[in-house]
C-alpha cells in the first residue's frame, strides 16, 4: 500500500495548484487556451516535485524503497516533459503583438512579450535535453559524477526559468496568490537540492569514518570495512545501504551507494562488498587504512526485520549477495529462529565470495560456466531451479529477498508470482539511482 499512498500524495500535490488557479482565475477562456494553461500548470509542478522525489529523504524511500521512488521520478519526468512540449502548441489563434489595453490583467490572453516569454522558451529547449541525457546516461561517455553535478544545476536552472515564466507570463501565475503558491514550492524544491548537496553533508561532516580495512575476496571483488571516528557509529537494519564517499571532502559529489554486508549485531565497523564496474570502484583495492569516509544514510526497505513469515528465502545473483549477507550474518549472530535459504549464482567458481562463511548448509550455489569437477546447480538462477530448490510452502509461506543483476531480478520475481507468493512478501531494490 505505501507505493499507492506515494502516488496519491503526489496526485494531490500536483494537482493543488491547477485547482487553485481554477478558482482563482478570471473568465473562462476557449477549451484548448485552458488545456494550454493546465498542461502548463501540470508540468511546471511536476517538475518540482520531481526535486522531492530525487532527495534521499528516509521518510520515503526507507519505507517505500529508493528504487520505487526513482523509478517514479524517471516515469514523471517523461510525463511532465510531454505536458511542457504539447503547452504552447495548444495556444493555437492567440493574438500576436504589442500592449493590449483592453485586456490589462491578462484574463483573457497571455503576454506576446518577448521578456517574459523568453524565459519559458528557454525552459522548453532545456528540459528535453536534461530529460533525454538522463535516459542515455549509461551510455555517454561522462563520469557519474559530472552528470550528476550537470543535472541538478540543469534542473534548478529549469525550475527558475519556469517560475518567472509562470509569473510574468501566465494568466494564473500572474495572480497574487498563486504567485506566492509558486514560489513557496519553488522554494521547497530548490530547499532539497540543498539539502542533498549541502545540508546532509554538513551533517556528515561532523561523522566522520576511517577505513580500517581493504581486502580481495575475489578477484576484481573488495571488502572494505570502517570505522566511526570519535562518534557512535550508524543505526541501520540489516540489508541496507548508505552513500559512501572515501577520501574526499563531506561535500564532494564523489560518492556511491554500496549495500552494507555487515550486520548490526557484530558492532560498530561496517563493511561494504564492491565489484570493480566502473571510475571508483576500479581502484577500491588501493585504498589505503586510515582514509576518511562519509556515509550518507541508510536508506533502502530490503530488510527482515519485524516480519512474522516462518522462513526467509535469500536470492542473490553476483555482488547482489552484498546486502543479502548482511541480513544472513545478523541472523545467525542474533540466534534468529527463523528457517534461511540462500540461492546464490555467478559466472564462475572463483567470483563466489564468502565461501568457506557461507557454508554448505541451506545454500544452493549456481555457475554459468562451471569447471568439470563443479558439483552445483549450473545455468542460471530462473524458474525450474527455484522449483528444484524451494517446496511450495516455501512459496506460499515464506518471504523472499531478491538482489542481483536485473534481468535476473525479473526472471525471479515473475515467478514467485507465478507460483502464488503474495507482492508483499517479495522484497528487492535494484540499484539505479540518480
Amino acid at each position: 500500500m505505501k507505493p499507492l499512498f506515494l502516488i496519491i500524495f503526489y496526485i494531490v500535490a500536483v494537482a493543488f495548484p491547477l485547482v487553485l488557479s481554477w478558482i482563482v482565475g478570471g473568465p473562462a477562456r476557449a477549451f484548448h487556451q485552458e488545456l494550454a494553461s493546465g498542461l502548463g500548470i501540470l508540468a511546471f509542478a511536476m517538475i518540482l516535485m520531481e526535486f522531492v522525489l530525487s532527495g534521499r529523504f528516509k521518510a520515503i524511500s526507507n519505507d517505500i524503497g529508493m528504487d520505487v521512488t526513482m523509478r517514479f521520478h524517471q516515469m514523471m519526468a517523461r510525463v511532465a516533459l510531454a505536458f511542457a512540449l504539447l503547452h504552447p502548441f495548444l495556444y493555437r489563434g492567440t493574438p500576436v503583438g504589442g500592449p493590449r489595453p483592453w485586456d490589462p490583467t491578462r484574463q483573457l490572453v497571455i503576454t506576446t512579450d518577448i521578456a517574459d516569454l523568453s524565459t519559458g522558451i528557454a525552459a522548453y529547449l532545456l528540459l528535453p535535453s536534461l530529460v533525454l541525457l538522463a535516459i542515455g546516461r549509461s551510455k555517454l561517455d561522462v563520469k557519474y559524477e559530472t552528470w550528476r553535478l550537470m543535472h541538478g544545476l540543469g534542473a534548478l536552472l529549469i525550475a527558475a526559468l519556469l517560475l518567472h515564466h509562470t509569473v510574468y507570463a501566465g494568466r494564473y501565475g500572474s495572480q497574487p496568490l498563486m504567485t506566492g503558491i509558486w514560489v513557496a514550492m519553488t522554494a521547497i524544491a530548490v530547499g532539497s537540492l540543498c539539502y542533498v548537496y549541502l545540508i546532509a553533508p554538513l551533517r556528515d561532516k561532523t561523522r566522520p569514518w576511517r577505513v580500517t580495512s581493504v581486502r580481495e575476496v575475489t578477484p576484481k571483488q573488495w571488502e572494505v570495512t570502517i570505522t566511526p571516528d570519535g562518534h557512535s557509529g550508524l543505526d541501520y537494519k540489516a540489508g541496507q545501504f548508505v552513500w559512501l564517499n572515501v577520501g574526499h571532502s563531506s561535500f564532494s559529489i564523489k560518492e556511491n551507494p554500496f549495500s552494507i554486508s555487515s550486520a548490526p549485531a557484530a558492532g560498530p565497523e561496517v563493511s561494504f562488498t564492491i565489484k570493480g564496474f566502473g571510475d571508483f570502484t576500479n581502484t577500491v583495492g588501493k585504498i589505503k587504512p586510515g582514509t576518511i569516509a562519509y556515509l550518507d544514510g541508510p536508506f533502502g526497505s530490503l530488510s527482515v526485520d519485524g516480519r512474522n513469515e516462518p522462513g526467509i528465502a535469500l536470492i542473490a545473483g553476483g555482488v547482489g549477495l552484498a546486502p543479502l549477507l548482511g541480513i544472513l550474518r545478523q541472523l545467525r549472530l542474533t540466534g534468529d529462529p527463523r528457517k534461511v535459504k540462500l540461492v546464490y549464482g555467478n559466472r564462475s567458481a572463483d567470483q563466489i565470495a564468502y565461501r568457506d562463511e557461507l557454508g554448505a548448509k541451506d545454500v544452493t550455489l549456481v555457475l554459468s560456466e562451471p569447471p568439470d569437477d563443479w558439483q552445483g546447480e549450473t545455468g542460471f538462477i530462473d524458474g525450474p531451479l527455484l522449483d528444484r530448490v524451494f517446496a511450495q510452502d516455501v512459496f506460499d509461506e515464506w518471504v523472499f529477498v531478491v538482489c542481483g543483476p536485473p534481468v535476473m531480478m525479473d526472471i525471479v520475481e515473475d515467478h514467485l508470482l507465478k507460483r502464488g507468493t503474495p507482492s508483499h512478501r517479495i522484497l528487492s531494490e535494484r540499484f539505479s539511482y540518480d
